[in-house]
């Protein structure tokens, strides 16, 4: 009898603990699902959900887009279905992600950018929204030449067979956009 109480216990505890953890990442559902508790924009990144091979550019002193590199993209829910990470696993050791929540009050994603080239400095921060088809995401940011401005990162082209990204730098009047880094992904 012992036992079976025991045992009874040890269920009702596991049930409600991982009751908690329904829209995490999991064998049957390793990139996590969106929340019905979270804001509704919890699926803008519905999209990239998932694992894609990709090839990253990135633009030379020279003006021209150098050689691609390839990594992996993979994008879940995260903190129960609440959140979106990101993470990439790139052939040239530069691994980098993002982890994104959706503040309501301020009707924006704040994203908070993470590398491996750089561990000590606060995390870098861009906010924006899905504009039409298009994610669009700020960070103010002077030009190299010290002009005012963004960087502007756009994922778009969605479909079934994957998606683009472009980081751009833009002037303050949105007028000049140089473009300085672009990846294209497919699915696995």
């Amino acid at each position: 009898m012992k036992t079976q109480i025991i045992g009874v216990l040890f269920a009702l505890i596991s049930f409600s603990c991982f009751g908690q953890y329904d829209y995490a990442p999991s064998k049957k559902n390793p990139y996590g699902k969106p929340n019905p508790e979270a804001p509704e924009q919890i699926k803008d990144y519905e999209p990239m959900i998932g694992t894609c091979n990709c090839k990253s550019y990135r633009k030379g002193s020279d003006g021209e887009w150098g050689e691609p590199v390839d990594m992996t993209w993979t994008f879940q829910y995260i903190l129960n279905g609440m959140g979106v990470q990101d993470f990439t696993l790139k052939q040239d050791g530069a691994h980098s992600g993002s982890i994104r929540q959706y503040d309501v009050d301020s009707a924006r994603w704040n994203v908070h950018y993470y590398s491996s080239s750089s561990t000590g400095a606060p995390l870098s921060h861009w906010i924006g929204n899905l504009e039409k088809d298009k994610i669009i995401l700020y960070r103010t940011q002077q030009s190299p030449q010290g002009y005012d401005g963004y960087s502007r990162l756009t994922f778009h082209n969605f479909s079934d067979k994957g998606y683009s990204w472009i980081g751009e730098w833009i002037d303050v009047g949105n007028t000049v956009a140089f473009p300085f880094w672009k990846i294209e992904c497919k699915r696995e």
